[in-house]
């Protein structure tokens, strides 16, 4: 009786909303396969029986972290701003809760993206999309691609869980002196950009890149 009445207290002390937050925490600093049902019920000193009463396995657990990351995406749009002002606010919003999140690119592109907070990111958009003058189909295809667009830009970046400053640095450094050292006469160009290419300047990055997206769907929009 004793360790059924200690299980009924450490279920009621957690909440789902807590051990999602640790999860990302988790997997954040280590990535998705750190994070574990008995690594997480460690960090949050309970026993794993206690999680188990809100996932049943790691991949609802996961589904949950994913889940809050969506969930993270403002979709609060300014209706009354021009629609490619209203779909910059999302991108760079979504740019946001990847950047802050280092899982964040792991977790959306192993989900199903069929969550409440995901189903509501992609109306939003598409809405958006409509009222700048696409069709569905154009629609549909211009907000899959900033979703990627997105994912690529934080991929690029470098921003891997489990990597410290220091090795992210040693990675950018390996990659200049391979580019460094090729042969001059074939790839001159690579080798005078051997610093900006294996380097990545975040306020340019993602400006460059949110920009250069922006300004393709406004070239394609219907009397834009």
């Amino acid at each position: 009786m004793a360790a059924t009445n200690a299980q009924e207290a450490e279920r009621t002390r957690l909440s789902k909303q807590v051990v999602v937050e640790r999860g990302l925490a988790v997997a954040d600093a280590e990535g998705l396969d750190a994070l574990t049902i008995r690594r997480l019920a460690t960090e949050l000193g309970v026993t794993p029986m206690a999680l188990y009463w809100h996932f049943r396995n790691k991949e609802e657990l996961l589904a949950a972290l994913g889940d809050q990351v969506w969930r993270e995406l403002d979709t609060n749009i300014d209706r009354a701003a021009p629609w490619h002002v209203q779909m910059r606010g999302l991108l760079e919003s979504l740019l946001d809760v990847l950047r802050s999140h280092p899982c964040a690119s792991q977790l959306i592109l192993a989900g199903e993206k069929q969550s409440d907070a995901a189903l509501l990111a992609t109306e939003t958009a598409l809405d958006v999309l409509r009222r700048g003058g696409f069709d569905n189909g154009q629609a549909a295809e211009i907000a899959r691609s900033a979703l990627w667009t997105g994912l690529m830009l934080v991929m690029s970046e470098g921003l891997k869980p489990g990597l410290t400053e220091a090795e992210r640095a040693e990675e950018q450094r390996r990659a200049r002196v391979r580019l460094a050292l090729l042969p001059p006469d074939r790839f001159p160009r690579l080798v005078e950009a051997a610093e900006p290419m294996s380097s990545c300047e975040p306020d340019i990055h993602y400006k460059l890149g949110v920009d250069v997206f922006i300004a393709g769907v406004r070239a394609m929009a219907p009397g834009d």
